[in-house]
């Protein structure tokens, strides 16, 4: 629980004040603050997930996003097996040096959309200084949550002596939680762009091609063996339409050079279309709750952590989906 300090002119706290009423006056505000946020959450979705919104949010992916975005994607296999890592437990003697490399593992680039949102769920969501009446010229540099904890003090205060609340105990409470929150949220925006490739992939395929492609490699080796087939059907000695209809039954081998090939075009455009896919997955999720659902979870840790003086417990499990849909796809390919 959240701890009343002293004052940093160096008083002693008023004793006429019980202790757990000055608890329970701290659980109040967060418990009001984080009440008011999950209140927020759907008109932000609504605001900057559905369109029009998504457009103005994913527009700015245009640009060097362009190049971050598909680095990210090649990153996020090392990222997420540092994190699965960094479960582990830390006081065996042995995983000390092994927690101390995964800690220095970064997220990858961080993107224009990617900083943008974070920014947006600290304005809107998490720091909405009109919606409440103390965030005046008294807190100027004041969190919202700050505002909300010396609320709830000062009706005990006013209950038990005159002195007001001195504030800036509270100041820095909640920065470093939310910031390290929100990194976990951008690594949720190239997951959710790994895992939008797989489906769109899945459903290329099925239509295209009426194969099962559950990813960029499997969607890249179908594409091979057909540049393969018309390459081998336009070299037959009987001609190419004969060719066509012989490999169609006996089909040919591509060489290394044209799975190579094919799968680099691939994973290119798939590159490309990851760093706007949000147009596309960002209406979808929200209309599938998973938006709501993602930042529900990050306010109900976020408010579990506050209260509990705690570490960031945030860590949404998207990486890991989209690592598994990556592992199937390398399988279903016969690359492992």
């Amino acid at each position: 629980m959240i701890e009343v300090e002293k004052p940093e002119t160096g008083a002693e706290p008023d004793q006429s004040i019980p202790e757990a009423e000055i608890a329970q006056a701290l659980r109040l505000g967060i418990t009001r603050y984080f009440a008011d946020c999950r209140a927020r959450v759907p008109a932000f979705i609504d605001r900057h997930f559905n369109y029009p919104g998504a457009v103005a949010t994913n527009r700015m992916a245009l640009g060097w996003d362009m190049v971050r975005a598909p680095v990210n994607l090649l990153w996020a296999p090392f990222y997420a097996l540092a994190c699965l890592v960094k479960i582990m437990p830390r006081n065996r003697a042995g995983l000390k040096w092994l927690h101390a490399v995964a800690d220095s593992v970064p997220a990858g680039f961080t993107t224009r959309v990617q900083q943008h949102i974070s920014n947006l769920i600290q304005t809107d969501l998490l720091n909405k200084q009109e919606a409440i009446h103390l965030a005046d010229s008294a807190l100027p540099e004041a969190h919202l949550l700050e505002s909300y904890l010396v609320e709830a003090l000062e009706e005990v205060y006013a209950r038990n002596t005159h002195k007001p609340v001195d504030h800036q105990r509270f100041t820095k409470l909640i920065e470093p939680l939310i910031g390290d929150a929100l990194r976990q949220y951008r690594v949720t925006r190239t997951a959710s762009a790994d895992i939008t490739n797989s489906i769109s992939c899945t459903v290329l395929g099925a239509f295209a091609f009426q194969k099962f492609t559950p990813g960029g490699i499997g969607l890249g080796v179908v594409l091979a063996s057909m540049v393969a087939k018309n390459l081998a059907a336009r070299d037959f000695i009987l001609g190419e339409t004969i060719g066509g209809w012989y490999y169609s039954v006996f089909p040919p081998e591509p060489s290394l050079a044209t799975t190579a090939s094919v799968m680099l075009a691939v994973m290119a455009t798939l590159a490309a279309f990851a760093a706007l896919s949000g147009v596309i997955s960002d209406p979808l999720q929200a209309a599938l709750g998973l938006h709501r659902r993602r930042l529900n979870k990050l306010l109900d840790h976020l408010e579990q952590d506050v209260t509990l003086s705690t570490q960031n417990s945030f860590r949404p499990k998207d990486q890991y989906v989209a690592r598994v849909l990556d592992a199937f796809d390398m399988i279903r390919s016969g690359l492992i």
